[in-house]
């Protein structure tokens, strides 16, 4: 147990363990501490001095940020000398910004410009001057403005840390200090995985998703076109967050919503999680009975983590699950299946995916996997920060909109499929249905505690009819190599498998954190958007995806059974190795 000392803040008397920065002890007292550089995320830079505090007796500024606690500090963090040169440090930022806020994707939603309305800042007091460099709009998924970039490094870390990708490099020096991948290549070009985090985590408009609403606004206004969507599991229990509701599941309503901006079909991508637990589960029993190829099976959901994989571990591609992701195989059944039941044109069809995630944008474009309905599977995503903005435009009261229910032919989903919004939800669902594929029983207890929760890696043991199954969670990107490390061991020292499931989700807490979600993410928040995924689940009449009436049905009329050729020509793929950087 961490040493209590004891402190005073503003004339507040505290204890707090040693270690404790300044800023947080502010926080427990609840004084507010201006900070721009650091995000709860990550470790403090402290490069932009916003967050300076005075102790009474000493001459200094210290950056409550990175500043421990001492035991009989008496700290001042609010009085007309700070304030005054915290003014001047946003103003000194401010001078190599552009004002350009009303153009900006994070107008409104700025870290800087809420400083800047804080501080009443309303005259540039600095001569201004900007960095020429072009915008970077290469990946289709993450835009890169620099201009707007205030070096903060908040992106370095996430890429280069958080992540193990380094796309994201601080290039030169002094006043010209500038972020970009090495080289001075474009971010296609960088080993870049479009996770989005670098945007999630970016304080001002530098980093933000490829914006496509524009692309459905048209859709939906061509009478030619017909416009179907689908909504991720986390995109429900995060949307709210944007109307000032925290942890609410919002699928019904979602449903109404997206029906009144003028959808004729409403999915949702829950089913194609309870499709995709079909295919992996049975391809994971198969592996595990009857050798048809090597354990451990690893999970493929995640589009940053599958391009991670072709780039930086090749190796593993053996290990991978052939299976599509559950957008891809709404996608790809909503211009087959949905189409021949409803006499549709796919020609016509226009599939627009509503996800948490700007890596998506990057999926729909692999040829390998997503024209195997003779078409683009999937023609537009829009990550949820997109969504909400569309909402807004389109005046309608969200809070206020009715339950509806999904179109029941790619829409009523067990619990199984929902809870993949979340870190550990793949592999639980999959684990569900496995149980009863290899046993021919269902469990009595479904629900997989030691899969779930915000540890980095999570490895567990379950019991399948007396055999026992060995598997790891690792999300976040720069987790994955101490489980994949332990695969490569047990193989050169030609032992047993240390796993026999993987699930890896490139984003911190899984989809629930994605890329696409509403800015300023925290671990309180992941927690509080899968508690209300796991709650949608228990909810749930039917939670597991081999009792799903509907996915029985799928299989009765269209796919025959999962691995059947049917399913393999359309919800399966396979993985080749790529460069790290493209030429």
């Amino acid at each position: 147990m961490a040493k209590a000392l004891e402190a005073k803040i503003n004339g507040i008397l505290l204890r707090v363990p040693e270690g404790t920065t300044i800023l947080e002890a502010a926080k427990q007292v609840q004084i507010k501490i201006p900070v721009l550089c650091k995000h709860p995320d990550l470790p403090p830079e402290a490069s932009c001095g916003i967050c300076i505090v005075k102790v009474v007796g000493s001459n200094k500024m210290l950056r409550a940020c990175c500043t421990p606690i001492e035991s009989g500090m008496d700290i001042i963090t609010h009085d007309p000398e700070i304030i005054e040169i915290r003014r001047s440090v946003i103003e000194l930022i401010l001078s190599n910004h552009p004002n350009d806020c009303l153009k900006c994707a994070r107008n409104n939603d700025c870290e800087l410009q809420r400083l800047t309305a804080e501080f009443g800042i309303k005259e540039e007091s600095f001569p201004q001057f900007l960095r020429q460099q072009p915008k970077d709009v290469s990946t289709q998924a993450v835009d890169f403005d620099p201009v707007k970039c205030i070096l903060c490094g908040r992106c370095v870390h996430v890429c280069q840390n958080l992540q193990n990708v380094w796309a994201l490099s601080f290039l030169e020096r002094g006043f010209d200090t500038r972020i970009s991948p090495a080289g001075n290549i474009s971010l296609a070009e960088s080993p870049c995985v479009r996770c989005g985090q670098c945007a999630a985590h970016c304080p001002t408009g530098a980093f933000v998703e490829h914006d496509h609403t524009d692309q459905v606004w048209q859709a939906l206004q061509d009478p030619d076109k017909y416009c179907v969507v689908q909504i991720a599991p986390a995109v429900r229990a995060s949307i709210g967050e944007a109307f000032g509701q925290v942890g609410k599941n919002y699928t019904k309503k979602l449903y109404a919503l997206l029906r009144r901006l003028g959808f004729k079909g409403v999915f949702d991508t829950s089913f194609g999680a309870d499709i995709t637990v079909m295919e992996e589960a049975t391809e994971f029993e198969s592996r595990l009975l009857r050798n048809t190829r090597p354990l451990p099976m690893i999970t493929t959901c995640c589009p940053s983590w599958v391009d991670f994989m072709e780039k930086f571990h090749t190796d593993m591609i053996e290990y991978f699950s052939s299976c599509k992701s559950p957008h891809e195989i709404i996608g790809v059944l909503a211009k087959t299946y949905y189409a021949q039941k409803n006499k549709i044109d796919p020609s016509k069809i226009v599939m627009v995916s509503i996800m948490p995630c700007t890596s998506k944008k990057y999926e729909v474009s692999r040829s390998r996997e997503m024209f195997a309905s003779g078409y683009q599977d999937i023609d537009i995503v829009l990550c949820t920060r997109e969504l909400s903005r569309m909402i807004k435009q389109a005046g309608i009261d969200f809070e206020w909109l009715p339950h509806e229910e999904a179109d029941s032919i790619l829409g009523e989903y067990a619990g199984s499929g929902v809870i993949f919004g979340a870190t550990g939800g793949v592999m639980e669902a999959a684990l569900r249905t496995a149980n009863y594929l290899i046993t021919g029983c269902d469990l009595t207890t479904i629900d997989f505690q030691g899969v779930r929760g915000l540890k980095g890696v999570k490895e567990a043991e379950i019991d399948v009819g007396g055999t026992k199954i060995r598997v790891a969670v690792a999300h976040g990107l720069s987790n994955v190599e101490y489980v994949l490390d332990k695969v490569r061991k047990a193989k050169q020292n030609q032992q047993e498998p240390p796993y026999h499931f993987i699930e890896v989700m490139a984003c911190p807490g899984g989809c629930v954190g994605g890329g696409g979600q509403p800015y300023m993410v925290t671990d309180e928040l992941r927690v509080k958007r899968a508690a209300a995924l796991y709650s949608d689940d228990a909810g749930k009449e039917i939670r597991l995806a081999h009792q799903n009436p509907y996915i029985k049905r799928l299989y009765e009329e269209f796919l025959g059974k999962p691995l059947s050729e049917t399913s393999k020509k359309l919800l399966h793929t396979e993985y080749q190795p790529r460069p790290v950087y493209r030429k």
